[in-house]
This record gives structure tokens, sequence and C-alpha cells, in this order.
């Protein structure tokens, strides 16, 4: 128990140096990005040509007369606490803007892990069980065309097969399920084949120990040997992997948000880049890349419980 509680403790620890670093990144990208912050807030204010003085009035309301290291402490402080900053264009919360897209964008991903759950391992098991026959070939073959896909020219034939042909899918908006089903699988197409392959090598890695081999001498059924003894034994690199991608799809789904009119994170901060609104830019890079480190030490608590030789402290 106790090696349980230090593994923890310093899985936990090295999340900060990470953290810091997003911070480090999404406060950068604010300062070295071209124009004025201050010069921006007047003209959505409507002053296209301010003075010297309402900018200096803006810049020190906005805090940016100070040292840059006082900016960041104090930007830092602030989005410890949840305050993000507020949209030059919209003159709302960011926070809170992107708190109320978070369900759009989480439930895209969500659908978008489950595609990867019910079509990848099932398929990848197939391919194990045949390997090297015509259906193992044809499967190697789907996985690498869905990785080497682009998601954009995906989307679009989809939407001209689902939705200009067929008519059975909506080409954009949200509030159904069928509004999903497009943009969570183009967002799942790329870790469909990387999980096939993976889960395939890794299956057929098992299947070939010398557990396997005592397991079918003692008579035991074909499918407890795969589930019990081969795909349990090779699940521990795809946990990894699926932790690691749903964070990165959580964070990825901006080009889909936008090509299907998803009004998630992804569109958002689009438009935040577009009209160089960078108090949303910055809070979006800070939001993504803290949703990505919970999920990656989830992914390592996840593999605690799972892995005796971490419990036990690698005896």
């Amino acid at each position: 128990m106790e090696n349980i509680f230090k593994y923890i403790f310093k899985r936990v620890l090295s999340t900060i140096p990470v953290l810091i670093g997003i911070t480090l990144l999404a406060f950068i990208l604010g300062v070295i990005a071209p124009g004025d912050p201050a010069v921006e807030v007047l003209s959505m204010d409507g002053i296209s040509t301010p003075t010297e003085e309402e900018i200096q009035e803006v810049r020190e309301e906005l805090g940016l007369n100070d040292n840059i290291l006082v900016q960041y402490v104090n930007w830092t402080k602030k989005a410890i606490k949840g305050d993000l900053g507020v949209s030059y264009i919209k003159k709302t919360s960011v926070s809170e803007e992107i708190l109320r897209r978070l369900p759009i964008t989480f439930s895209v991903s969500l659908v978008a892990m489950i595609f990867v759950v019910i079509f990848s391992i099932p398929l990848a098991i197939i391919m194990a069980l045949k390997k090297d026959s015509l259906i193992d070939n044809i499967g190697r073959t789907i996985s690498l065309l869905l990785t080497s896909i682009p998601g954009f020219w995906l989307a679009i034939v989809m939407m001209n097969i689902f939705c200009e042909r067929l008519k059975i899918l909506p080409t954009s908006g949200y509030g159904t399920l069928k509004h999903l089903i497009m943009p969570a699988f183009v967002l799942a197409a790329g870790t469909i084949g990387t999980i096939m392959r993976l889960n395939r090598a890794t299956l057929i890695e098992s299947l070939g120990q010398n557990y396997i081999v005592t397991a079918e001498g003692k008579g035991l059924p074909e499918k407890v040997i795969l589930l019990k003894y081969g795909l349990m034994n090779s699940i521990m690199p795809i946990i990894t992997v699926l932790g690691n991608y749903f964070g990165a799809i959580l964070g990825g789904a901006t080009v889909v948000e936008v090509i299907f009119g998803l009004p998630g994170m992804g569109s958002y901060v689009i438009q935040g880049i577009m009209s160089r609104d960078y108090p949303v830019v910055q809070g979006y890079v800070v939001f993504t890349g803290v949703i990505f480190v919970i999920f990656n030490l989830i992914v390592d608590l996840c593999y605690l419980a799972l892995n005796p030789k971490i419990r036990l402290g690698g005896k």
C-alpha cells in the first residue's frame, strides 16, 4: 500500500513542471502575438484611431505596463483560480464560455472513443486470430488507410455520401445523436487504425507466450484462453494509448467542429484566432493542456490498478 501512495505522489509531482510549461506557453503566445491588446480592445469598442492616452489607459487596466514576470505571475494566479481572462470581442469570461462549450466537445470526443473501442478491438482480435490470411491483410490495409487519410478529406467524403446522396445524416449543427455520428467517426478514424495495428501486434505476441500453450494443454476453451489470458495480458498498452488519445481527441476536435458547425471549444478558439482574441487562445491552450495532463494521470492510475509489478514495487 505504501508503494502505491509513493507512486501516486510521484506522478502528481511530475505533473507540476508540465503544468508550469503549459502556462508559460499560453502566456508567451499572448506576449509574442502581433498587435497591441490595448488597441484591439479599443477597436472593439468602436475607437479605430485611439490616442496614446487612451491606449496607455487600457494597458494600465490590463496590467500590460507591468514587468513581464509580474504579468506572468498575476496571469497564472488568476488561471489557478479559474479566471482565464475576458474576451476582447464578446467581453465575456473565457472560462465561462469554455465551460459552456465543453459538453459539446466532450460528447463528440466520447462518441469518438466509443467508435474506437467497438471497431478497433474486435477487428484486431479477428486479425490476430487470422494472422497473415486475406482477412488480416485487408484489415491491415484498412488500418493504414484510416491512419493516413486526412480528417478534412474524410469529412467531405462522408458529407457527400450520407448528407447529399443518402440524406440520412445532417450536415451541421448540434442537438441529437445524428449530429455526432459523422464528426465523431472522422475524429476517431486515425485512432481506430492505430489501435487496430497495436492491438493486433500485442495480441499475437501474447498468444505466442508459454502460458497460452500451457492453457491450451490443459484443455481450456478457446474463448477463455483468448479473453482471460490473451486479451487481458495485451490490454495494458491499449489502455495507455486510449487514455492518451482521448485527451488528444478532446483537444484536437477543432477542425472537425468547424467543418460540421459544432459550437464547441474548437470552433470557439478558431473564432479567437481569426479575430486576434488572444485571451480566448490562451485560455484554450491552458484548459486543453490541463485536461491532457489529467487524462495521462488517470491512465497511469489505471495502469497501477491493473499492473501488479507496479503495486509490488516491481518485485
